[in-house]
């Protein structure tokens, strides 16, 4: 028995789930897991599906054809065993990827790392220890020639999702375009509060009571791309910057892994600059 995941997003109308269900009942395919949201402020239906059968994702995917067609989905149908590839950037912080690494390794996450790039040297032995490729980037002069080669390695390695592990350079939005809705980045810092630069001395100045992080797709505006989780931790009067630094490692890592295994598991669904999200 195989089992499946079938995603599909289309503009919201009546009889969208029982047209899907009636198909896969036609073919006995035993649905185990469902999850379907109407967005009403954009009129979008969202459904994610699993199941199990002895069919292919192809047959499934031509099945269900005239019913996209006929409803305008986007629809998908993938193996629910499939694990996506990812490449992670990072520059000097390594805790990230240290944790993804961590996490592929035992199973909790299941993805293939395909590679590592980064603009500093911090992470290198923990891909050589994890038998994982290691690329080196240049600095902030070098943008063009970077985002030549991380084309060039998203294209030859077959990469699903992007992962910037506290990867500090700005991309570009033409290189953000050609990769839209597969770039994740993880920000320091409860958004929409204290985006950019140093947001842990920006939340300290303002003396908040709690710091946070937010794993988001990345858009061409600089940390405002929609939301897909996000973390806090309290912090006290007498803490200064580099106590709010040693929180806030600890709660990037666990949204940043949180997000990760959503995508991975195909439960987050972009709505316009929002997401929906299947836990």
């Amino acid at each position: 028995m195989k089992s499946f995941i079938l995603t599909l997003s289309c503009p919201d109308r009546p009889g969208i789930v029982a047209a899907i269900t009636q198909i896969l009942a036609q073919q006995a395919l035993n649905i185990v897991e469902s999850q379907q949201y109407g967005a009403p402020e954009t009129g979008q239906f969202f459904m994610r599906i699993g199941f199990e059968g002895d069919t292919t994702c192809e047959h499934v995917q031509d099945l269900l054809a005239d019913t996209a067609s006929e409803f305008d989905m986007n629809l998908q149908v993938g193996d629910a065993t499939a694990r996506p590839r990812v490449l992670i950037l990072l520059s000097k912080f390594d805790h990230c990827l240290i944790d993804l690494i961590y996490r592929q390794q035992v199973g909790s996450l299941k993805m293939q790392i395909a590679g590592i790039a980064s603009n500093h040297e911090t992470g290198r032995h923990w891909a050589q220890d994890a038998g994982l490729a290691y690329h080196t980037l240049g600095g902030r002069d070098a943008k063009q020639d970077n985002e030549a080669k991380l084309d060039a390695l998203i294209a030859d390695e077959k990469i699903d999702l992007v992962i910037l592990a506290r990867y500090m350079q700005v991309l570009t939005p033409d290189f953000v375009a050609r990769h839209s809705g597969r770039i994740i980045n993880i920000h320091h810092s409860f958004l929409p509060s204290f985006k950019g630069a140093e947001p842990y001395s920006q939340a300290h100045k303002r003396g908040v009571k709690i710091i946070g992080a937010t794993a988001h797709f990345v858009t061409a505006d600089l940390d405002e791309g929609p939301i897909i989780t996000q973390g806090v931790e309290p912090v006290r009067h007498d803490m200064d910057v580099a106590s709010f630094i040693d929180v806030g490692r600890d709660t990037e890592r666990r949204a940043l892994a949180r997000a990760v295994r959503l995508l991975t598991e195909r439960r987050v669904f972009l709505n316009g600059n929002k997401t929906v999200v299947f836990e």
